[in-house]
């Protein structure tokens, strides 16, 4: 069944215009869909028109359906649209369900030998011979079955006008370096443009060219946060392949190849595929108590795995940095769809009380700078920092604005070299020295009598002595706490957005942070409701946040997932008189928001008041 018929808000009011569109893309998986979908995607932002792409693939490798969909707004809005304005119906075996929520009118791009199943005679087809415009193209039969679909993309591309020499320039983008895949997929891109002239009529709605991406690029979530570790200073990498981190992991192992080489050529990182990932955290916090800068990074599942060695990090307080691009749950759950499950567990990942640092990137480019970050966290005050990503942040394509370089220095925290122990005599490992929570550490090798000490994952005391005593271990407790309290102010700020004086107010995080940009501007335009919005990106959470809500009569605290997590933490800080303006907007569907399915909610919650 199309993701159009499963989704919130699917008969979405308004209608589609000049640069304002969707087209959804349906096809088996594994068919070779993904590089056409790009050329479609680049073409359109080549056009300098604002663009998006959501895919959303299954499980498997190779043979269920798959869909991708692309956004093109004038307006700059990039969450996924709930509407579906072209429909390019390539899997006869989902073509019933992709027809049935579409509008009558709604064109749709079909194979002309296998018109789609339970078509309605309402529909605008466009009847495609596919096989016989890639025949003389090439003669192997594989091959073939891949370029029908930059068929599509050359026969959409006469029908919404968009210009046949940036298809042409995106195909050589995306096939870099392959002169003959180059050359046969213009081809196939050009035979799909030719053909659609005979068709005697096109949609109604269309694109021409903008100005609104110049100076844009376009990137994934997951290649940010590699490049972001990259310039961060990272030189151990433990991880175990798990959906949707991996491309992490990989951008980065490729980046590390790169640009991590002495003189000699000889690598100055080290990238480890451990059994599990467990043991990946395991590593990593061995690399950070000696000294290195070391992540890894995970989903949901794995994140379960890496409770107990989490808590050795909280408890021993050494650095590390964790990744977790969340998708669905529990247990296996939806491995390839998208959610926000996973806030509570890591905040308070481990037994007993743990409470850990949480990074919540709401863009691409916070993936960049939030890798960043995240070291310079970890390391300031001795702990794992969890940077939680998901599936639609971490996968999918959206613009942005080019990296910043990092220009400050490194802050390693309190390490302490031979000329301060000598100058100090010595030190307790776990002493509070400054009032902040954070003792004075060195590292391995430090040429000092007084430099050692034994870390360790049971009961201490101040100079790292294994200690049972009542006084010790509270004491203990009390100075984590104060530590992970204090670093309140050293996270990211909330972001604003509206000038404070609206009743409502729409708090979020992560990546539902497009959705409700769209939110807010669909309810002031058709509810007349005025609503400021903020969005955390940090958790313990800013000062500030009480401050905002105590602002508005009412809140409504939106996340994808089921149990309204974010709400929960919320919980936690918050003075219990201000806990009754806030209401749960909380969409768990497994894919990714849409700002149709906020708006209903607020405007219906708003009418019942």
């Amino acid at each position: 069944m199309s993701p159009a018929a499963t989704a919130p808000g699917s008969a979405a009011p308004g209608a589609p215009g000049l640069n304002d569109f969707t087209v959804q893309v349906a096809t088996p998986n594994g068919s070779g869909s993904q590089s056409s979908n790009a050329v479609l995607l680049r073409t359109l932002f080549q056009m300098g028109i604002p663009v998006s792409g959501k895919n959303l693939f299954p499980s498997n490798i190779s043979g269920l359906p798959t869909w991708y969909t692309v956004r093109a707004s004038r307006d700059g809005h990039v969450a996924r649209s709930a509407r579906v304005d072209l429909l390019v119906a390539m899997n006869p075996e989902t073509a019933a369900g992709d027809l049935a929520p579409l509008a009558p009118g709604t064109p749709v791009v079909h194979d002309a030998a296998l018109p789609p199943e339970g078509g309605r005679p309402a529909l605008d087809l466009y009847p495609v011979p596919f096989d016989a415009l890639v025949a003389p193209i090439s003669g192997e039969a594989r091959l073939r079955r891949l370029l029908r679909n930059m068929v599509y993309v050359g026969t959409l591309a006469r029908l919404l006008e968009l210009e046949l020499p940036e298809v042409e320039r995106a195909v050589a983008r995306v096939f870099a370096g392959r002169a003959r895949a180059i050359e046969q997929n213009v081809a196939a891109a050009r035979a799909g443009f030719d053909h659609a002239a005979g068709f005697g009529h096109r949609p109604a709605f269309g694109a021409r060219r903008l100005d609104a991406t110049r100076g844009k690029i376009l990137v994934d979530g997951n290649t940010a946060a590699a490049l972001g570790s990259l310039f961060a200073g990272v030189t151990v990498l433990a991880w175990y392949p798990i959906t949707p981190s991996s491309s992490l992991a990989e951008g980065l192992i490729a980046a590390l190849g790169r640009h991590r080489r002495a003189p000699d050529g000889a690598a100055t990182y080290a990238v480890v595929q451990a059994e599990d990932e467990l043991a990946a955290l395991g590593m990593v916090l061995g690399a950070g108590w000696a000294g290195a800068r070391a992540m890894t990074a995970t989903s949901g599942p794995g994140l379960s795995l890496m409770a107990e060695l989490a808590g050795l990090g909280y408890y021993a307080e050494v650095p590390a940095v964790v990744w977790d691009v969340q998708r669905g749950g529990p247990s296996t759950g939806l491995p390839t769809r998208t959610s926000q499950g996973d806030l509570l567990a890591a905040a308070l990942l481990s037994h007993g009380d743990t409470r850990h640092l949480l990074l919540l990137p709401g863009s691409v480019e916070e993936c960049f700078t939030m890798a960043g970050e995240a070291f310079e966290l970890a390391e300031r005050f001795q702990t794992p920092v969890f940077v939680l990503s998901d599936l639609d942040l971490g996968m999918n394509t959206w613009m942005a604005d080019p990296f910043p370089y990092p220009e400050r220095p490194l802050d390693r925290g309190k390490v302490l070299d031979r000329a301060e122990l000598e100058r100090r005599g010595g030190f307790a490992r776990y002493r509070d020295v400054d009032g902040d929570g954070i003792g004075w550490r060195t590292l391995p090798g430090t040429e000092h009598p007084g430099a050692a000490y034994f870390t360790r994952g049971s009961g201490h005391d101040e100079r790292a002595a294994y200690s049972e005593r009542a006084d010790d271990y509270e004491r203990n407790l009390a100075r984590l706490a104060r530590k992970i309290d204090g670093a309140r102010g050293a996270l990211p700020a909330p972001e604003l957005d509206g000038d404070g004086r609206a009743p409502v107010g729409i708090l979020s995080f992560g990546s539902s942070r497009p959705a409700v940009a769209e939110a807010r501007a669909q309810l002031a335009a058709e509810a007349g409701i005025a609503a400021d919005a903020l969005r955390v990106r940090g958790w313990p959470l800013s000062p500030s946040v009480a401050g905002w809500i105590a602002a508005h009569q009412r809140v409504y605290v939106v996340e994808q997932n089921r149990d309204a997590q974010l709400l929960g933490l919320l919980r936690l800080d918050l003075d219990p008189a201000l806990l009754g303006r806030l209401r749960p907007v909380a969409r768990i569907t497994g894919l990714p928001l849409d700002a149709r399915s906020i708006s209903d909610e607020i405007r219906a919650q708003e009418e019942r008041r």
